[in-house]
């Protein structure tokens, strides 16, 4: 079965927009990427920035590109358990040496024990809707988990949220000088990301792989729908997303980044908003891919998104060599941050353009399928080029 190429167009924007708030976690500290007024107070500049990003970006890129992970667990099910077990163990495995190791902002690894239990539910679903609902459902539980965490939360200010000025030195310190140091404060973020995956996040993530399943399962992302029926969900998802986002971020504007209320409480909208407004990003570019797909800049993002796993792992290697290496960490306010997205998304478009003449796979791509076909005992021959 050929590729589908408007999927690939997707995940390459999926992971070209995943650095647009990234770039914020590789050039700031921690708090400051929920959290614009980090510092005690903020400027107009921050302000901005942080709002157009969270209406237009904030968790969006992260949602549509777990609803494509769910799409490709339902596309792995022919390939059998063995196949399937073993691709997610290694990815996970990826995922703690590139959290441990590398960034401490890493996704592969929840995706990747997530994925490991939402395949069997993917694979049990005995028909779509009961799949799309209990995606919906998981999602649910996953907000409402967040809103409970809101109410019981301590009306106090968090050192999490606002740091004091030791903090951050101390933040500073451990991400420019490496070592034992820095490995000892990833661990420590790591196992607060498992609990919090556990806890909260999981559900979400789980919710929309088994949604991207369903979509996938009955043709809405292989675009197996008429052009008008993607414009119209286009059309409609988008602005309703925005629409339930808008009063939220407005809101903690007004609140001036309460921790209480924006740290858990007004995530909600921007929870619930994100998986429609991901729709409607997914269903624009169906809806109008026979004009997308004319564009050369289009066939760069469709080999950015065939090369998805190497591209985001260049993104970690580029963003943590500036900041961290070159000194560049806690330079740049938010909106000047975003100056360095460009030449970032350059390099992934032109590496992968020029990777994929050559060669049928990205490096790690086509490492990821050799490990998985020697761990499941399935061997496959000329899979690089």
């Amino acid at each position: 079965m050929g590729r589908n190429v408007t999927l690939d167009f997707i995940r390459g924007v999926a992971i070209l927009g995943i650095l647009l708030l990234n770039i914020s976690a590789f050039g700031l500290p921690k708090a400051a990427y929920l959290n614009p007024a980090w510092y005690g107070e903020i400027t107009s500049r921050d302000a901005w920035t942080w709002a157009v990003l969270d209406l237009f970006a904030q968790v969006k890129f992260l949602t549509l590109f777990a609803l494509l992970f769910g799409a490709g667990l339902q596309l792995l099910l022919p390939r059998g358990t063995r196949w399937i077990q073993s691709r997610l163990t290694l990815l996970a495995l990826l995922g703690f040496i590139h959290g441990l190791l590398f960034w401490d902002g890493d996704i592969l690894l929840a995706y990747a024990l997530v994925g490991l239990v939402c395949w069997r539910l993917v694979r049990e679903a005995h028909d779509v809707k009961s799949l799309f609902n209990t995606g919906v459902l998981l999602y649910a539980v996953g907000v409402g988990v967040l809103i409970l965490l809101g109410l019981i939360a301590d009306t106090g200010q968090s050192r999490a949220w606002v740091p004091d000025a030791s903090t951050l030195m101390y933040e500073h310190y451990w991400k420019l000088n490496g070592g034992m140091e820095a490995i000892s404060n990833r661990t420590d973020m790591l196992s607060a990301n498992l609990l919090a995956l556990g806890a909260q996040y999981g559900w979400q993530l789980a919710g929309m792989m088994l949604i991207g399943g369903a979509l996938m399962r009955c043709g809405w992302l292989k675009g197996q729908f008429s052009l008008r029926h993607y414009r119209r969900c286009a059309a409609i998802c988008i602005p309703l997303g925005m629409l339930i986002n808008l009063p939220a971020i407005i809101t903690q504007w007004q609140l001036n980044w309460d921790y209480r209320w924006c740290a858990f409480l007004l995530q909600a909208p921007r929870e619930i908003s994100a998986p429609i407004q991901t729709l409607g990003y997914a269903a624009l570019a169906y809806g109008f891919w026979p004009q997308i797909s004319r564009s050369r800049l289009a066939a760069a993002v469709v080999c950015v998104g065939r090369m998805a796993l190497t591209n985001y792992l260049l993104q970690t290697l580029i963003c943590t060599t500036l900041f961290y290496h070159f000194g560049l960490f806690m330079e740049f306010d938010r909106l000047t941050l975003l100056a360095f997205v460009v030449p970032v998304w350059l390099i992934n478009l032109i590496f992968s353009v020029l990777w994929l003449r050559q060669f049928r796979q990205g490096p790690v791509e086509w490492l990821w399928r050799q490990l998985t076909a020697r761990a499941s005992g399935i061997s496959f021959r000329n899979t690089f080029r």
